[in-house]
C-alpha cells in the first residue's frame, strides 16, 4: 500500500463527519497545487467550497463536445465570476473525428466505448498533473454512489478521491446554493437531476433518482469515471 493510499484511507475515517470546507481544507493544506477540482458544470458547489480555502483551485472541465449550450454557459459563468481557474480538457478527437473512425453516433450503438474515449480517457490525462481530485458526488443520487467517501483511493488512477459533500443531501445543495448565491446549470430548472451529455441525458419523472436520466432504458448509470 503507497503513502498516499493510506492517506486517504486515515483521512476517510477521520473526516467522514467533517464539514465539508474541513475536508476541502484538509486536501488544500495536504497537496496544495497538486490538488484540483473537477466539475460537470451542473453546479459550482464543490468549486464554490473549494476557492474559500483554496482560492485559485483548479477546476477541470470535461468538454466531451457533446454537452449542452448551458453546461458550455454554466462553465464560463464559473470562471467568469469565481475564484477558480478553469482548465477545459477535451478528447483526443472530435466528435467528426470519432465519426469518420467509429461511425456516426457511436453514444447510440456503444455508449461505454463513447465515454472511455470522450470521458475516461481525457480526464486520466488531464490528472496526470495532481494527486488528489475532488468530485461532487453524493451518497443519495443513486445506489451505486451509497458507499461513497469522503475521501477515498482511487486505484485505477492511483489518486486520493474526495468528495466532501459525499453525505449532504439535495436539499442540504439546495441551501448551500441559495445562501451563497451559487451557480448553477439552467437546466436543473427545465426537470433535469442529473446533467451529462445531450444525447445521452433526459429529465427525470417524479419519484426517479437523480441519475435515472442518464443513458434512459440502457441499465448505464454511470460513464466510467468514478468506477
Amino acid at each position: 500500500m503507497s503513502g498516499h493510499e493510506r492517506l486517504a484511507e486515515r483521512a476517510g475515517r477521520e473526516l467522514e463527519d467533517a464539514p465539508a470546507q474541513e475536508i476541502l481544507r484538509w486536501a488544500a493544506e495536504t497537496f496544495a497545487e497538486r490538488f484540483c477540482v473537477t466539475s460537470s458544470m451542473e453546479d459550482a458547489v464543490v468549486a464554490h467550497l473549494a476557492s474559500r480555502v483554496l482560492p485559485g483551485v483548479d477546476v477541470v472541465f470535461l468538454d466531451t463536445g457533446y454537452h449542452f449550450p448551458e453546461t458550455i454557459g454554466t462553465r464560463d459563468a464559473v470562471a467568469a465570476v469565481m475564484d477558480v481557474n478553469v482548465i477545459t480538457l477535451t478528447p483526443r478527437q472530435s466528435v467528426a473525428e470519432q465519426d469518420a473512425a467509429y461511425g456516426p453516433a457511436l453514444h447510440e450503438r456503444d455508449p461505454d466505448l463513447c465515454c472511455a474515449l470522450r470521458k475516461v480517457r481525457p480526464l486520466e490525462e488531464g490528472l496526470t498533473a495532481y494527486d488528489a481530485w475532488a468530485t461532487g458526488l453524493r451518497r443519495d443520487e443513486s445506489p451505486s454512489r451509497a458507499g461513497t467517501p469522503v475521501v477515498g483511493w482511487d486505484a485505477r488512477r492511483r489518486k486520493v478521491k474526495v468528495s466532501p459533500i459525499a453525505r449532504w443531501t439535495q436539499a442540504d445543495v439546495d441551501a448551500y446554493v441559495a445562501e451563497h448565491g451559487v451557480l448553477t446549470n439552467p437546466l436543473l430548472t427545465e426537470g433535469y437531476a442529473s446533467i451529462g451529455c445531450a444525447p445521452c441525458t433526459r429529465p427525470v419523472a417524479a419519484g426517479e433518482d437523480a441519475r435515472a436520466g442518464r443513458w434512459a432504458g440502457r441499465g448505464k448509470t454511470e460513464c466510467g469515471l468514478h468506477g
